[in-house]
């Protein structure tokens, strides 16, 4: 991935600034235009460099980081002392390079903002923003310290859904490797039980398919590997995945748990960007974003140019139709009671646990799907199997 600086309009007319990763400028384009944004310029790198081989921290790298500086700022140390201890302490020889290149630029006079800036690639925009807010509110050992608390939820997050999936991936593997062992090595031992003219239209078609599995697997690897690049390269079309990100929320069972996940994400991401100072347009724009969904995305165009106007975030927001009414409702509460930022803290701290347990429950859906499939792949070998060993058992008693 390489890093970006554009310039873009959005649908008042009001021109944005920002960084983006993407592969290449068309990919910037989709990207933005994601966002419900209308890009104008777009620059690869800082000064149109490329920025190759730049180390990207993950989502525990940056959770254990800000935790590290915001212990570091909080006991009186300053943000280049901070650095310079970060760029000591650092074991991995990329991540040691980005937090010297950090230490020489805020040593030089930069500020931390810009100094992140210039290494774009490494970190994420929310938190380029996040620290940007706190160094103009003066409080960046309290931004740091939310950031601490921000990652950290996310990398729980991550973990559940990976011990989650854990199951799932094994029991689908298992499924995969049944069916070839199946049509590979035991359906060609019934082969010779009764001659291709006798056998049922299913024990026919099942050989047949044994026989493709046998001698052209190669094929069947091709089709795999086209059909998933096509998907990867439709998603990437707008209209195509405007529609995908709707169908994702609004089908049942699943869309009301992604439902439940966005909202975690969203009421995390808003609080944490609201209580360090960043205006509420700003930061309805960049909690919408991370969600990665462009029908939300788009939605959201509606409510930062209806809150611009004056109108209540929560009554814009229920609009949408996309979050739950509960949900709006405590929104509508902290605007009515003037604590908007600690019923955000609150809403997220409930909803992250809701979001949780609808990972939990959106991943057990996946355990009998993987259930059904291979005791249908079974079936489906016995159906086909089982005629075979009647006819030859009834031309044993006939001879």
């Amino acid at each position: 991935m390489k890093s970006y600086s554009y310039v873009a309009k959005n649908s008042s007319g009001k021109t944005i600034k920002g960084y983006i990763e993407a592969e290449d400028q068309q990919q910037v384009q989709e990207k933005i235009y994601e966002q419900g944004l209308f890009l104008i310029s777009s620059t690869e790198g800082k000064g149109g460099r490329r920025q190759e081989g730049v180390k990207k921290f993950k989502t525990k790298e940056l959770a254990f980081s800000c935790r590290q500086l915001a212990a570091m700022l909080t006991s009186g140390l300053t943000i280049v002392k901070a650095l310079d201890i970060m760029y000591r302490e650092e074991e991995n020889k990329k991540a040691k390079e980005v937090w010297l290149a950090l230490y020489e630029d805020v040593n030089k006079g930069s500020n931390f903002t810009q100094a992140l800036i210039n290494r774009s690639g490494s970190f994420p925009d929310f938190m380029i923003s996040m620290v940007d807010a706190g160094e103009s509110a003066g409080n960046l050992d309290i931004t740091i310290q939310r950031l601490s608390d921000f990652y950290a939820n996310q990398n729980k997050t991550q973990n559940t859904v990976k011990s989650a999936m854990m199951y799932p991936i094994i029991l689908g593997i298992l499924t995969v490797a049944m069916v070839i062992g199946m049509f590979t090595f035991i359906m060609p031992t019934f082969a010779g039980l009764m001659s291709e003219d006798q056998m049922p239209a299913l024990s026919r078609a099942l050989f047949h398919f044994s026989d493709f599995l046998k001698t052209k697997w190669y094929i069947l690897i091709i089709a795999v590997v086209v059909i998933v690049l096509a998907i990867r390269y439709a998603l990437k079309v707008p209209d195509i995945r405007l529609k995908f990100d709707m169908m994702l929320i609004k089908m049942p069972a699943v869309g009301p748990l992604m439902v439940k996940i966005y909202e975690g994400r969203f009421a995390r991401t808003l609080s944490s960007l609201y209580s360090s100072g960043i205006p509420m347009v700003d930061s309805l724009e960049r909690s919408s974003s991370v969600l990665s969904n462009s029908y939300v995305d788009k939605m959201f165009i509606d409510v930062v140019d209806e809150v611009k106007q004056g109108s209540p975030m929560s009554v814009s927001i229920a609009k949408t139709e996309i979050f739950e009414g509960m949900f709006t409702s405590m929104i509508y509460v902290g605007e009515e009671s003037g604590a908007l930022d600690e019923i955000l803290d609150k809403t997220a701290d409930f909803y992250e646990e809701e979001a949780d347990a609808a990972v939990k429950r959106l991943v057990s859906l996946l355990e009998p799907v993987m259930i059904i499939i291979m005791g249908g792949a079974i079936g489906l070998c016995l159906a086909g199997i089982f005629p075979l060993l009647y006819g030859g058992i009834g031309g044993l008693e006939n001879s």
